[in-house]
C-alpha cells in the first residue's frame, strides 16, 4: 500500500508538472525597455504596475515582466529592443524614452509597442496619426515641447532680476537635443534672458557642468526634460542647493528631493497610463485602434523651504497658481 501510494503520488506530481509548465508558458510577458537604470524609478514602476492592475494584471500572478535597462547609454537601446523581440514578449512598454520608442519600432513591426514621448509621435514616425495610430505602436504624448517656454517663463517670474540662465540639455538623443535647444533659445529670447547651454550626459559631466555655470555666474539653471536627468533627481537637486543656483526642473520628483520648482507632466500619471494601455492590449485591443493620449495635466510645484534657503521670496501670485507648495 505504501508503495502503491508512493507511485500514485509520483504519477500525480508528474501530471501536475506539465500543467504548471503550461500555466507558466500561458502567462503573457511584457518587455519593459528603459533608457535609464532602475534605481531612480521605483515610484514610476509602482505607477506602471498600478496601471496594469487597473486592467486586471498583477506582476508575478498573471503577467510577467522582462526588464531591460540601458543605464543612460542610449546607444544600447537598439540591442535591448532586439533582445525583447527575440524573447517574443507580448507587448513592449517604452515609457519616457524617445530613443527607446524608435528602437522598438525599428526592431519589430508586429509586436505591440506602448510608448510615452515628449515630442509629436507622428512627425517622428512612430504612428500614422494621433487618433488612429495605424501600426503596432501607440502610447502617450506628454508634450514637453509645449511646456518648455512656460517653464522658463515661470522661472523668470520667480526671479525677475535674473538675466543669465544656463540650460542642461542631454546630447545623447541628438535629434531631441536639437529640437530642445531651439525651443529653449526661443523661450529665453522671449523673456529677455541670456542663455548658456551645457550638455552633460554622465554623472561626472553633471558635476563639471555645475562648476562651469558657477564660473559663468549664472543667475539660474533650467534642466531640460530628459530620462537620464529624471533618474537623478537627488543628485541634481543637491548640486543646485550646494552651488546656490535657483533651478527649474521638468517633473516634481526633483522638488520632492529639494529642488526649487518644477512644471510639467506628472511622471506617475504617465507611467500609469502606459501600464493601463499594456493591459488593454493584453486583453485583445490593437494598438492601431488605441488613440495616442495627450497629457492634459501639468503641475507647478514649488519648494518653499528651498526658496527660503536660497533667499528667494516667491511672489504671492505664483504661490497662488502652484498646484502644490512644499513647506
Amino acid at each position: 500500500m505504501r508503495r502503491r501510494g508512493f507511485i500514485t503520488l509520483l504519477g500525480g506530481a508528474a501530471a501536475a508538472s506539465p500543467l504548471r509548465a503550461r500555466a507558466q508558458q500561458a502567462m503573457p510577458v511584457i518587455g519593459f525597455l528603459s533608457s535609464t537604470s532602475p534605481g531612480g524609478y521605483q515610484n514610476s514602476l509602482i505607477a506602471f504596475r498600478k496601471g496594469l492592475a487597473e486592467t486586471g494584471y498583477v506582476e508575478g500572478q498573471n503577467v510577467a515582466i522582462e526588464y531591460r535597462w540601458a543605464e543612460g547609454q542610449y546607444e544600447r537601446m537598439a540591442q535591448l529592443a532586439a533582445d525583447l523581440v527575440l524573447r517574443r514578449v507580448a507587448v513592449i512598454a517604452v515609457p519616457g524614452s524617445p530613443p527607446g520608442a524608435r528602437a522598438a519600432k525599428a526592431a519589430t513591426s508586429t509586436i505591440p509597442i506602448v510608448f510615452s514621448v515628449g515630442d509629436d509621435p507622428v512627425s517622428s514616425g512612430l504612428v500614422a496619426s494621433i487618433s488612429r495610430p495605424g501600426g503596432n505602436a501607440t502610447g502617450i504624448n506628454f508634450l514637453t515641447g509645449e511646456v518648455v517656454a512656460k517653464r522658463l517663463a515661470l522661472l523668470h517670474e520667480l526671479l525677475p532680476g535674473a538675466t543669465r540662465v544656463t540650460a542642461f540639455i542631454n546630447p545623447a538623443d541628438a535629434s531631441r537635443a536639437e529640437v530642445l535647444r531651439e525651443e529653449v533659445e526661443v523661450a529665453a529670447r522671449t523673456v529677455g534672458m541670456q542663455l548658456q547651454i551645457l550638455n552633460p550626459s554622465t554623472n561626472r559631466e553633471i558635476d563639471a557642468a555645475f562648476a562651469a555655470l558657477v564660473r559663468e555666474r549664472a543667475d539660474a539653471l533650467f534642466v531640460g526634460p530628459d530620462a537620464f536627468y529624471n533618474s537623478r533627481p537627488v543628485q541634481l537637486a543637491n548640486m543646485a542647493a550646494r552651488h546656490v543656483v535657483p533651478t527649474a526642473f521638468a517633473v516634481r520628483e526633483y522638488v520632492d528631493a529639494g529642488g526649487l520648482m518644477s512644471y510639467g507632466t506628472s511622471l506617475a500619471d504617465m507611467y500609469r497610463e502606459v501600464g493601463a494601455y499594456c493591459g488593454r492590449i493584453l486583453k485583445g485591443a490593437k494598438p492601431s485602434d488605441l488613440p495616442v493620449l495627450q497629457s492634459s495635466k501639468f503641475e507647478l510645484v514649488i519648494n518653499a523651504q528651498t526658496a527660503r534657503m536660497l533667499g528667494i521670496t516667491v511672489p504671492p501670485a505664483l504661490l497662488a497658481r502652484a498646484d502644490e507648495v512644499i513647506e
